[in-house]
């Protein structure tokens, strides 16, 4: 696929960001228009008069009167258990069973481990996503004593999530499949320990709401939003003046800009500080995944867009930071370990004592320094794209989110080029603009969800891609 993109010095903007041409802001449908605002602290301020849902956690992070800490181990329930975030929770579970336990497990479709899960943690209901395993699993169930009930299906999953004994629920499915389950499991009262980026970025509109009318506290489970969570505790109200996302910078923060057009799958695969997941590594490498947690840390924290800012740190050790309104910056540090945020989503508001074997202590002085820099907008034009389109706002982050999902996809399989990530988003978000719900239903996030990877798809099916030689 070639979209005819200029080097990236040049990379400009279509109508999508026609913001950052001149002071002549786009009016968009649904009732949302623009204005630009001069602050010199940052240059161009730009607000949305659309009204945004309530946030999960305005600025701060305080108890309910007459809080008790949970008597006896905490019974959770885990969807998408075989994954990452679900085996990392096990584990956590595993070494402190008098703190948590099983009471139901979702997966997809591996089931060996599965099984071995129910063996070992014994819930009392299990779901397989995919219906045709399902003989598959009671076999490999054959000789438990006490068998679990199995439902098959997405029913299954839902069920899993709104089990009437689960006090938290564990949400770790990838896309917007986990969005059906999250919003069951608020609609049953079950706090929501937060993994799937979809529940607030696509479904934000619609879930945040749905929350406060069931009182259900979503807690966030990954590390830079539960780094700001933990530094907002116990702050006044209307103390948080900033939040500073960090960033590792991915595998081409020391590349120059010109040099972009070369890139191959294989570079964007180097993470310069830890092996992850295909997807989630090249979102490291164009930034989209730090654009995707600022319209993340809007949703969660209610601070405007333009009060959101990223900073490159390549150690990777300040998970992300918080200023107050008396210039203050509190941080949170730690190795780079999601079992921290997954278990401080669990335990909130209190601390569980982790050993040093498995949980190892920061040193500080064996680490030596700390950097920081400004990420470079030609070098990652996802920031301008995923500001734009959280401004924006209703359907459009879920787009941008789905349209990236697919580029990504698109890029690894060598059917477009690394830089036309960015253009294959900007289109998309672009013709999503005469579509755009500001308000919308659970029905019609699914519905543009699927309609962003189909656009996506349909770009790359027009031109022929040919990978740079090696």
């Amino acid at each position: 696929m070639a979209l005819n993109l200029l080097s990236p010095a040049e990379f400009k903007s279509i109508s999508f960001l026609d913001s950052n041409k001149s002071n002549c802001l786009p009016k968009l449908p649904g009732g949302i228009s623009l204005r630009s605002v001069d602050n010199r602290s940052i240059g161009r301020r730009v607000h949305c008069s659309v009204q945004t849902p309530p946030p999960a956690w305005p600025g701060r992070a305080v108890p309910e009167p007459g809080h008790n800490t949970w008597e006896g181990p905490k019974p959770i329930s885990i969807v998408g258990s075989t994954g990452s975030i679900g085996t990392q929770t096990l584990d956590i579970v595993a070494e402190n069973p008098d703190k948590f336990r099983v009471v139901a497990l979702a997966a997809g479709s591996n089931v060996t481990l599965l099984a071995d899960q129910v063996k070992t943690f014994k819930p009392k209901l299990v779901a397989v996503r995919n219906e045709s395993l399902v003989n598959e699993l009671k076999e490999a169930l054959a000789d438990v004593e006490q068998k679990p009930e199995i439902i098959p299906g997405e029913q299954g999953v839902i069920e899993v999530a709104r089990h009437p004994d689960a006090v938290s629920v564990v949400t770790g499915i990838v896309g917007c499949a986990g969005l059906k389950p999250t919003v069951a499991a608020i609609e049953a009262g079950k706090d929501i320990a937060l993994a799937n980026k979809e529940t607030l970025i696509a479904g934000g509109p619609f879930v945040l709401p749905l929350a406060h009318k069931h009182n259900v506290k979503i807690l966030p489970a990954d590390s830079e939003h539960s780094a700001i969570f933990q530094c907002i505790q116990g702050l006044s109200e209307g103390a948080l003046r900033r939040i500073i996302l960090t960033a590792s910078g991915g595998a081409f923060r020391d590349w120059p800009v010109d040099k972009l057009k070369e890139v191959k799958v294989a570079d964007a695969l180097k993470h310069p500080n830890w092996n992850m997941g295909k997807k989630i590594t090249v979102d490291s490498a164009t930034l989209f995944n730090k654009g995707l947690e600022v319209i993340e840390a809007h949703y969660l924290f209610g601070a405007e867009y333009d009060d959101i800012e990223i900073v490159i740190h390549p150690q990777s050790i300040i998970h992300s930071m918080v200023e107050t309104q008396d210039s203050s910056i509190i941080a949170q540090l730690g190795w780079p370990d999601m079992r921290l945020p997954i278990l401080y989503t669990l335990s909130w508001p209190d601390r569980i004592y982790c050993s040093e074997v498995t949980w190892p202590r920061l040193d500080l002085c064996k680490l030596g320094s700390l950097t920081f820099k400004a990420p470079d907008n030609v070098k990652y034009p996802s920031m301008d794209l995923a500001y734009s389109a959280g401004r924006a706002g209703g359907t459009m982050t879920g787009v941008l989110s789905a349209a990236n999902e697919k580029a990504v996809e698109m890029f690894i399989d060598e059917k477009i080029g690394y830089l036309d990530i960015f253009k294959v988003v900007e289109l998309t978000c672009d013709k999503h603009r005469n579509e755009l719900v500001v308000s919308p239903s659970l029905e019609e996030i699914v519905h543009y969800d699927l309609w962003a990877r189909e656009y996506a798809v349909s770009l790359q099916s027009s031109y022929t891609y040919s990978p740079v030689p090696v």
